[in-house]
């Protein structure tokens, strides 16, 4: 078959019946184009056919005979492009190209029928309503897409100059060169499939394979604790192969009852998921902290786990208010679904052993970390692994530590002695690449005759499988002044698939909760709900944020009402810990007259590569372009894993003390004169500790916890449709109080990506399982509804920059802060527009109608 490619023409053999998009990606090598869902819900496989656009998942590579097709590959110089890199309308890049294929389509349209016209948010919404971006970065492409159909991304540069992108690798990602580990097909390359377990739980007497290599991948104990867990793996030259090779390997399984009742669970009853003490010390964590706190286990019940103050004193107020005062008496029980990560990335990992050494391409949000775990694990000295994460599509908390992905491929390398490469499937990914786990959380407020929190009680069970380490309770420990309180958190343990951790972990949970009870208590004591924040929050940072909030003119508008559209307003606060890694470092070499900073740091769309860049540029006195940062090795200096919110106060206060040591090294005089004949001088900065030190005094796990909590507070306006049930968002202001903030445009796109997961949790995300076998059943993007650009609302972040000079540079992370308060914030808008109090999330139609009704 004959067609032609980005202006080229191609043969190529379809008699296998391929897909489109498996001839575009693995016979051409065009991986600009993406696969993630496998169909046609996702957008990221784009392709233009004749100048319309196709998902090339759904679409027979027959189709494309004697036709002209486009990829982004084709579209590096397109307006488009260029608007995409220039509004930053991008994170970790993954589903950029199929944004950037499909925005071209429309910008031809638009053109032909408006001219040099700006469209408006509905008609950018519309046109590109058929693709996902995980990270939500949302707002930069309605900014883009409106500017390229504008003219204002016609011209390269008036000057000749290349214009300044706000992220150093935005041409790489909008032109599809941007190679991740699922692109990447080095000769004699394997594919290796994971076979897993059709039973929530049983032993695995025995594995045949015949003469078919294979690595078992089971647990000491040989049992298997829910649908989906990795029992073995095997390879073969393409998918179909290995899958086909999968099918054939014989599982004689034991099965044995299955604790599937939460309910049960949370009582102690039902089988046991784990046996003794050695299995409970296997199972995985769905926390970000390293170390449990201790906490009993009565059957499939693990805790309480508690960080109480005066907890004998908070029931003794509550039980007595309840008789007393019950008007000033707040309680309920709140209710959280599972949300998965969904990266569009998938968990990934291409592995090769050379001459004894071992080398990892892996997805991963902890490239130091997986290298060090990896030569543990299989006996290899450290100096002997490299681990490489050039670019990686998203993690959000799923992608650190040894994953099953890496295991997989490095034991399969190994048997084979050639390069393996395994790639989780979509339903893999959404079955077993992680969660945030559900909860059910009892909590109870007394506020005393003066209008202050008197006393809090919360009780949080999570349920999050396999894992434990639940820890949703213990972060209202740190809010609101410090009144009494009891906080308890339960895991209820279950034969399904493991949590893990996600974007602040616990966060959003907690405020779903206690934000709806402060919410609750203003309008029980007749006051307003950022006033009663401000009475009862002593944070002067987050002082700043209420003074900002009340001042918005949103709450002068017409709320409530008895209409069939309702508009509500509403407002939550969070405060998080400060997190970094103390042991960071980056070292700068000068090559041929440029600095080359140089970080075990990975970039998931964080926007890392740009922050160690331009931090050493502007530590130097020099311009941006000789600077270059290179991060994803394992081999460089030690850099701190992406999570916590810990990289960029880890990375920029030893970025900045290497371009001290370098200015030193250079000596007086104009530093970039001197650089051109500085080849080959190297200095390594460390960061400094900060001024009175850490909470911690030591490290846990890379995490050492500073002084000061970050903070945010969050306003949104809601319409809501009382006849269908449905709930629009219209706009979100978030103020974020994370000390300076050093690339203003990366960091306001984490934080309208925030809103958007935020308004994804509360709104539609909803893991489901199968409560006869514990299959998970929304294990694709249609069943898994994600927020696109139709369900994103305005977004405005305010940003205050003080209350951080204790910090090197100022500054600390936000990535978690700004999605704690959005769920909470929604729910007390619609409140505010119908009188009723959703207390189960998500806020589905069904739910918000009966409540109505009662």
């Amino acid at each position: 078959m004959e067609f032609e490619v980005n202006g080229a023409r191609r043969a190529v053999d379809v008699d296998d019946d391929p897909t489109a998009v498996e001839v575009v990606r693995d016979r051409l090598g065009l991986t600009g184009t993406k696969l993630v869902c496998a169909g046609g819900v996702c957008g990221a496989c784009t392709i233009q056919v004749d100048g319309e656009p196709r998902v090339s998942c759904l679409t027979p590579a027959v189709v494309l005979a004697g036709r002209r097709v486009t990829t982004v590959e084709g579209l590096a110089d397109h307006p488009v492009a260029r608007a995409f890199a220039g509004e930053d309308a991008l994170q970790c890049g993954y589903c950029t190209p199929g944004f950037v294929v499909e925005a071209a389509a429309f910008f031809e349209r638009w053109r032909d029928t408006h001219g040099r016209t700006r469209p408006g948010r509905e008609q950018i919404a519309d046109a590109l309503a058929g693709h996902l971006c995980r990270c939500g970065a949302y707002e930069g492409i309605f900014r883009a897409v409106a500017g390229a159909c504008a003219g204002d991304y016609d011209t390269v540069s008036t000057d000749g100059e290349a214009p300044r992108v706000p992220r150093a690798e935005a041409a790489e990602k909008t032109a599809g060169s941007a190679r991740y580990t699922t692109d990447l097909r080095p000769d004699g390359l394997l594919e290796g499939v994971i076979i897993r377990s059709p039973h929530a739980h049983a032993h695995v007497r025995s594995l045949e394979a015949g003469d078919l290599p294979l690595v078992p991948m089971l647990p000491p104990d040989g049992v298997v604790r829910y649908v989906g867990q990795p029992v073995a793996a095997v390879a073969a030259p393409d998918r179909a192969s290995a899958r086909a090779a999968a099918a054939r390997v014989m599982v004689d399984y034991e099965v044995l009852p299955a604790a599937l009742d939460a309910r049960q669970a949370r009582a102690g009853e039902g089988p046991l998921v784990y046996e003794d003490k050695a299995a409970r010390k296997r199972a995985p964590g769905s926390g970000e902290s390293p170390q449990l706190l201790p906490a009993r286990w009565r059957g499939n019940l693990r805790g309480p786990s508690a960080m109480s103050k005066r907890p004998a004193t908070a029931v003794r107020r509550i039980t007595e208010a309840r008789s007393r005062n019950p008007e000033r008496v707040v309680e309920g029980v709140f209710t959280t679904a599972a949300q998965t990560h969904t990266p569009l990335e998938p968990h990934a990992c291409l592995a090769q052993w050379v001459d004894g050494a071992l080398h990892l391409e892996v997805s991963t949000q902890s490239i130091k970390r997986t290298a060090e775990l990896a030569a543990e694990r299989f006996g290899v000295p450290i100096e002997q692994v490299v681990a490489r994460a050039v670019h990686v599509g998203g993690g959000f908390g799923c992608k650190m530590g040894l994953t099953s992905d890496v295991i997989a491929a490095v034991e399969l390398a190994r048997l084979h002695g050639a390069p393996v490469r395994v790639v989780l499937d979509r339903d893999e990914e959404l079955t077993d690449g992680g969660y945030r786990p559900g909860t059910r959380i009892h909590l109870a407020m007394v506020a005393d005759a003066s209008g202050d929190l008197s006393a809090l009680a919360m009780d949080a069970d999570t349920d999050g499988g396999v894992s434990v380490g639940g820890s949703v309770a213990s972060l209202a420990r740190f809010m609101y002044g410090k009144a009494p309180r009891r906080l308890r958190d339960f895991d209820t343990l279950t034969h399904r698939p493991p949590g893990a951790p996600f974007r602040g972990p616990g966060g959003p949970t907690m405020c779903w909760a206690l934000e709806q009870a402060v919410d609750e208590m203003a309008h029980r004591l007749g006051q307003d709900p950022i006033a009663l924040r401000r009475r009862w929050d002593g944070n002067p940072k987050r002082h700043a944020l209420y003074d900002w909030a009340a001042a918005l003119p949103v709450w002068a508008g017409p709320r409530g009402g008895t209409g069939r559209f309702r508009r509500g307003v509403g407002v939550a606060a969070a405060n998080w810990l400060y997190f970094l890694d103390p042991v960071t470092e980056v070292e700068l070499t000068v090559e041929n007259g440029i600095v080359i900073a140089r970080c075990a740091v990975q970039d998931m769309g964080t926007g890392s590569r740009t922050v160690l860049r331009r931090a050493v540029a502007e530590g130097l006195g020099v311009p941006e372009s000789r600077v270059r940062a290179e991060v994803g090795r394992s081999d460089a200096v030690h850099g701190p894993t992406s999570g916590g919110s810990r990289t960029t106060p880890s990375i920029v206060p030893a970025a900045l003390d290497a371009a001290t040591r370098l200015r030193d090294a250079l000596g007086a005089g104009d530093i970039a004169a001197r650089l051109d004949a500085a080849h080959g001088v190297q200095v390594t900065g460390r960061r400094p500790r900060d001024r009175r030190g850490y909470v911690t005094p030591f490290t846990l796990g890379g995490i050492a916890i500073g002084r000061g909590f970050t903070g945010s507070v969050q306003v949104a306006e809601v319409e809501v449709d009382t006849r269908l049930g449905r709930i629009r968002p219209l706009r979100v202001w978030s103020g974020i109080a994370a000390g300076r903030i050093h690339e203003d445009r990366l960091a306001r796109s984490q934080c309208e990506g925030a809103v958007v997961q935020g308004i994804g949790y509360a709104l539609y995300e909803e893991r489901r399982t199968d409560p006869a076998t514990g299959r998970v059943l929304t294990e694709n993007l249609e069943d898994y509804r994600i927020p696109g650009i139709g369900d994103t609302p305005e977004i405005a972040v305010h940003f205050h920059q003080e209350g951080f000079d204790h910090v090197p540079g100022g500054g600390v992370g936000l990535g978690e802060i700004s999605t704690l308060p959005t769920a909470a914030c929604l729910a007390n808008a619609v409140h505010d527009a119908t009188g009723w109090r959703p207390y189960d999330m998500p806020i589905r139609p069904d739910r918000l109608l009966e409540g109505l009704a009662t």
